[in-house]
Parts: C-alpha cells; structure tokens; sequence
C-alpha cells in the first residue's frame, strides 16, 4: 500500500472511493446499459466498453497506486462489481480474472515481478486471467496434469486448460502447473507461472455457454511452450497451490458480489413491473402471491449484501476470509438464482422473452452457483472451518 494511501484519513478514503462509484455508475448508465442487450443476445465481445474501462483504470482496482492502481479496498472493489454486475455480469468476469492474477502477483510475486508485471496489468495493456481448470478435473485442483520441466534458464510446459476466461482476449495468464508429479501430498508439486501467449501457447477453440455471453471463454494448449524461469511466481517451486488460494479468497468475493448485483437487478426490474402490470383492475403488487415474493427478494438482496461486505472487510484487514467469502458466495449465488426465477414468475411471459433483462439474468445466474467453486464445495469449506473453529 503506498504512503498516499496509508495517510489517508478514513473519511478522506471513504469520498475518494464514492467519487470512484460514482464514475463507476456514469460509465454504467451512458456506455453499457444502452448495448448491453444487443451485445450479450449477439454474444459480442465489447471492444469499446473494454476501452473505457481502461480509460477508468478498472484493469488497475486492486492494484496498489505505487504500481499504477487505483488501490481499491476489496470492500470498496465489491461494490464496484455489484453495480457492474446490475447492469451486464459479464464485464465483471473480463476485469475479475485479470485482477486475481494480479492480486496473486501483488500478494506472493517477487519484487521485480511486481515492478515488472503490475504497472503494465493496470493500465489493461496486459490483461488476462487465471488458468486453473483442466478437462479432467475442476474443483479436485490437485489432479491437474499440466506439467512443467526445467531445461536452463526456462521451463517447459505441456498439457490443456478449459474454461479459462479470457482466454482469447487475454495475453497473459497466472498459470497452475506440476512441476514435480510424483510429490506428496499433491499440492507440493504444484507451482504457478505468469504466461506470456507465444510459441506453444495456443487457443484451442472458444466454449459457447447458456448465459454469460460478450465475454470469451476458451480452452487453452500448451504444447512444449516455453517461459523464463524467472516468470515462476514467488520464484520458489511447490507454492503454486497457496497461490491459487490466495488469488480465489478475492474471485470468491467477487462472485458473491455478481450474485448481489444480479439479485438486485432482478429485484428492480420485478418492482417496476409489478407497479406497470395490472390483473384484475388492480397493480400486481398488490396481490398477495406477488407481494410476499417482492418481500423475500429484498431480503435475500440485503443478506446478500452484508455478508459479502463482512468476507471483503475481513480481506481489507488482510484477515484470511475463506469461511466468511464461502458463507458470502454460497449464500449471495443462492439469492441471484431465486431471485431471477421469482422475477421470471412476475413477469409471466414476458419473462421469457429475449426483449426483457430478467431473461439474461436467469440465464446468468446459474453460473455463479458453479464458478470459483462450487457452492456444494463452500459449504465444506464453511464446515470445516466452524469445526476448527469450535474444538471440543
């Protein structure tokens, strides 16, 4: 964190973060509310929207300022993703990616990585994501099988990559290899790396999805690609499981702040309907079915919201967060999912039609329930923590 922002007074941060919102929701309202329709029916990459996120340094918003950031608190980056989320979820996906690959370098990179990578990563002319996933195993991270081998002063890397957000767009990408197969446990031969596209690096094909449309996500081959060995993240094999760690604390944050977005937008959209609709001479609100669903849908949207600034106030401490960002992301997924079916259910059959928002969002809701972890995944996570946290 720079001096700048270490003297500033807490009030002095809060204005600074609220102009930042602000700009936030003037980009949202004249630049991506008006295409947003069009782009994600026509499942369009936004080359124009992406520009003027570079423009507001969104690329840069966790990044400490002395790297070129906007040094944003993770509890002031939530919010920025819920109201990006409200309007089209997936531009959170395009800057969400490439800030954890950033967040994993800013926290566990070595010094001149730092310098070298996270000045470039701000500005969006490095942009890119994260490269976990492989076809044979998602969640069981420890089963991958891409491998790397030291030949000199490089690493030689060989195997495939699925799902990779921003895997066509991108040009760099934190990279979860093996370096030592045969080690136990697992997680000890695994290492991460910062991978440049090049020779060997290639995009295999791009993966169509149900929702969350606009924004690429590929499969990825490495085929006897090469990397500098001084382009292994922390500069010490065997770290890339921590890594990997690190960098989904802040992706589960973000994901239980897409859920609230989406949870809101749905809630929005059903209140303006619901006063413009009228079944037997009276607005639907004021039928008691509809009523009692609006009533829930609010109160899943504010529980949402509390916890998922519980788990990023946690990461502004610099507090480990997995049983708070797991309680946030679990529950605040739950919240986009039923509340973009109850929407649908208000809305009739103009729920289901493609000239309406709650369409897209019933669409994109589901994802979230998967991404970053499954949510079967967090309640493990929320357990076993609440056990080591209450020994007999």
């Amino acid at each position: 964190m720079s001096e700048t922002t270490t003297s500033m007074t807490d009030a002095e941060r809060d204005e600074q973060d609220r102009l930042i919102l602000d700009s936030v929701d003037r980009f949202l309202d004249r630049h991506v509310r008006p295409v947003a329709l069009k782009l994600e029916h026509d499942d369009t990459y936004p080359d124009e929207i992406v520009e003027r996120m570079k423009e507001l340094g969104l690329f840069g918003a966790t990044i400490p300022e002395e790297y070129g950031g906007l040094g944003l608190r993770p509890s002031t980056y939530a919010k920025m993703i819920e109201r990006i989320s409200s309007v089209w979820m997936s531009l959170s996906g395009i800057i969400n990616s490439h800030l954890i690959m950033a967040f994993i370098v800013t926290k566990t990179g070595t010094e001149e990585q730092k310098a070298a990578f996270l000045p470039r990563f701000a500005t969006g002319e490095l942009r890119g994501g994260l490269a976990l996933t492989e076809p044979d195993c998602g969640t069981d991270l420890q089963a991958i099988r891409t491998v790397a081998k030291r030949d000199g002063d490089d690493y030689v890397i060989n195997g495939s990559k699925t799902w990779i957000t921003n895997g066509i767009q991108g040009s760099c990408f934190a990279l979860l290899v093996k370096t030592d197969p045969t080690a136990q446990p697992r997680h000890k031969g695994m290492t991460m790396f910062l991978a440049e596209k090049g020779p060997g690096f290639k995009v295999s094909r791009k993966l169509e999805k149900l929702g969350y449309k606009g924004i690429d996500s590929a499969e990825l081959v490495f085929e006897d690609y090469r990397v500098p060995a001084d382009r292994l993240i922390g500069g010490v094999e065997g770290r890339g499981m921590a890594c990997a760690i690190s960098g989904l604390e802040l992706g589960r944050v973000n994901v239980a702040s897409r859920g609230v977005g989406v949870a809101q937008a749905a809630l929005d959209e059903s209140v303006k309907y619901s006063q413009q609709r009228k079944t037997f001479g009276k607005p639907i609100h004021e039928h008691q079915a509809v009523a009692m669903k609006l009533a829930d849908m609010a109160t899943r949207v504010s529980a949402a919201r509390l916890l998922v600034q519980q788990a990023a106030k946690a990461l502004d401490r610099g507090e480990r967060c997995d049983y708070e960002a797991g309680m946030a992301k679990l529950f605040a997924s739950e919240a986009a999912v039923e509340n973009s079916l109850d929407a649908m259910r208000i809305h009739g059959g103009y729920g289901y039609s493609k000239e309406f928002v709650v369409e897209r969002l019933y669409r994109d809701a589901p994802l979230l329930c998967i991404g970053e972890g499954t949510n079967e995944i967090q309640r493990i996570i929320i357990a076993k923590r609440l056990i080591e946290q209450n020994p007999v």
